[in-house]
């Protein structure tokens, strides 16, 4: 468009579009890095679930004798002085039996499935924070009728203090890297421009608990082992030439 064309219709009072060009604004430059703290602590809590499986003929049966039974097994607990707060039931299932089907030929059809029993099942994780009484714990409900032992894990009650532990690592960790980094490439590390958590992770350090039974004494011999808790970082800095 000419510009006497444009003065003509700006007096005749057109409105005019002028399509400015914003000038982009260059981009910061940043350094990142990231770096993964690890503590390593024993374990004070171990997670025991045991349970029991107990069959019938008929739903009221089965359900029956696996109250009686877990009753049982619930005041060997009181007994060794488990607090009632550190015993969860994990799971209960009704499982229905049914019969084989017998062997048939191609043009029979199959017949309905029958059932000819159910089992009843209830597994309960105990909370034992006395280490030296795993094995008298496992022992014990074993006896007083549990007869599905499931196995154990291993947990920390003050997780977050060893949490924040790895964290304050993980953070060290980063900003030495960033100095080495920066240094390395001639730049300064102007500022710290974010900070963001990846997370933890508990994990078992090998090796990890073992359990063994002596055939002698029918003793159980539990070794904790350590656990590693991981945690990491993540910083941002805004760097500028030296």
């Amino acid at each position: 468009m000419s510009m006497w064309i444009v003065w003509w219709l700006v007096l005749l009072g057109f409105p005019i579009a002028v399509q400015a060009h914003d000038e982009t604004k260059p981009e910061m430059p940043t350094l990142t890095v990231s770096e993964t703290g690890t503590v390593t602590h024993a374990p004070d809590t171990a997670f025991v679930t045991f349970g029991l499986d107990s069959p019938g003929k008929v739903l009221a049966e089965a359900q029956k004798r696996n109250s009686v039974t877990m009753s049982h097994v619930m005041d060997r607990l009181r007994d060794l002085q488990i607090d009632k707060d550190l015993i969860q039931t994990s799971s209960f299932t009704v499982s229905p039996q049914y019969r084989p089907p017998p062997k048939r030929s191609a043009d029979t059809p199959p017949a309905p499935p029958e059932i000819i029993g159910y089992v009843v099942s209830n597994m309960v994780t105990v909370e034992i924070r006395a280490l030296d009484r795993i094995g008298t714990v496992i022992e014990e409900v074993l006896k007083a009728g549990a007869n599905s032992f499931r196995g154990l894990h291993w947990g920390l009650r003050d997780e977050q203090s060893v949490r924040l532990s790895a964290l304050k690592q993980a953070a060290a960790k980063a900003r030495e890297k960033a100095a080495v980094l920066s240094e390395a490439l001639q730049v300064k590390l102007v500022r710290v421009l974010s900070v963001s958590e990846g997370g933890h992770v508990v994990r078992p350090a090998a090796p990890m608990a073992r359990m063994a039974m002596e055939a002698s004494a029918g003793e159980v011999l539990i070794s904790p082992g350590e656990m590693k808790v991981e945690a990491s970082v993540t910083l941002v800095y805004e760097i500028a030439p030296n």
